[in-house]
């Protein structure tokens, strides 16, 4: 019999893992794709954000889930920096406060993690694809067929409903709800959103927006977001997209370090008869702002500068999202994340319900309730 078996290997499977081979326990960890962390490797394409040194309480407030404070006060931004060093990956802090291994890229420090999880004996079979229970078993579609483990616990890290081509399918959902486990339904989280633009602003996809501050409702967020054939995306976007995706209005603040009535005195200094981008272009909006101010604001464009708005169709689609709200309840497990419907079973990582903004906060909660999960399996294997 297999004594503990991990489904999932992304961040979170990886550090529970991690947790019952420090125990002593062999652990065997599976996974649909071809190899190991597919989607950690994407996150990290562009420069991987492991964590936001802040204040911890700061740091907590930006979840919006009381079940996870005390796994991210067991492992938060600190613990992570600590983590990632004792892997060889040197750290730092960025202006913004976000994190960022020396080498920027994700597959240095999941190669160190890789080589010293095989050195303290865990085992990962790829390609096997968790298909369902098979009574009291684990049933799975492997290259050598349909295989059937029966492990004393399991820890379930299985990802959210985003980005299905890197194994976050969201299969499992049927599968435990047939177990009695409550699941909140799926809601994209920092994710761009569709915007009908008019054929004037093709010219500008592809091109950032940059130095405005985004307001949604009663969030205002100072960043920079992407204009695309579809609408609008980026970081700015995602710091507010909680928000717009529950019905607020984006407004655009593009000169957010002037107030209208340093503006007023500005314009003033404008010879009259000045064509309205000319005059935009004086106040030092540039190409991209000011095509924003003419496509949404064509015959006012002054009046708008401080509040310019722009109309949203709706959310990107769900499997377009960068990660999920949603999944499973935190009435459904307990306080040591295991499954009240299914003893000998725990969950970690983006399957459980809570939402976070990028930055770090997303990789840092994944770790944590991946170490809590695996910490409270092993303790359970003893029994």
């Amino acid at each position: 019999m297999t004594a503990a078996l991990v489904i999932g290997a992304g961040p979170a499977g990886l550090m529970a893992a991690e947790q019952l081979a420090r125990a002593g326990i062999p652990v065997v960890v599976c996974e649909a794709m071809p190899s190991i962390g597919r989607k950690f490797l994407m996150a990290g394409k562009s420069g991987l954000n492991v964590t936001k040194d802040e204040p911890l309480a700061a740091f907590v407030a930006r979840y919006g889930a009381p079940g996870l404070r005390p796994m991210l006060e067991a492992f938060g931004p600190q613990q992570v920096q600590d983590w990632c060093r004792d892997l060889g990956q040197e750290v730092f802090t960025g202006s913004s406060g976000r994190v960022f291994p020396v080498a920027m890229k994700a597959s240095p420090l999941l190669r160190a993690w890789a080589g010293r999880l095989a050195a303290a004996g865990v085992e990962f079979r790829t390609r096997w694809r968790w298909t369902g229970f098979d009574g009291d078993g684990f049933r799975f579609d492997t290259p050598e067929g349909v295989q059937v483990l029966r492990p004393k616990i399991t820890v379930l890290a299985l990802g959210g409903a985003s980005w299905r081509r890197l194994g976050s399918d969201a299969a499992w959902v049927a599968w435990l709800r047939e177990k009695g486990v409550g699941i909140a339904p799926w809601k994209p989280a920092n994710m761009g959103f569709l915007v009908e633009w008019s054929p004037k602003m093709a010219p500008f996809f592809g091109q950032p927006v940059k130095g405005v501050a985004l307001i949604a409702g009663d969030r205002r967020e100072r960043g920079e977001f992407v204009i695309s054939s579809r609408g609008v995306e980026g970081g700015g976007i995602y710091a507010v997209s909680r928000a717009l995706r529950e019905g607020a209005a984006l407004v655009l603040d593009l000169l957010p370090d002037l107030s209208a009535d340093e503006i007023a005195r500005r314009l003033a200094r404008i010879k009259p008869g000045e064509t309205a981008a000319n005059r935009l272009r004086k106040l030092g909006l540039g190409k991209v702002q000011i095509a924003l101010v003419m496509e949404f604001a064509r015959h006012a464009p002054i009046d708008h500068l401080k509040r310019l708005p722009v109309p949203l169709i709706g959310p990107r689609p769900l499997d377009e999202a960068i990660s999920v709200a949603g999944g499973v309840e935190w009435a459904s497990v307990t306080e040591d994340l295991e499954l009240r419907t299914l003893p000998g079973v725990f969950v970690c990582g983006e399957m459980l319900d809570w939402e976070a903004p990028t930055g770090g906060y997303l990789l840092t909660a994944c770790w944590a309730t991946g170490r809590w999960a695996g910490q409270a399996a092993a303790r359970k294997i003893r029994l």
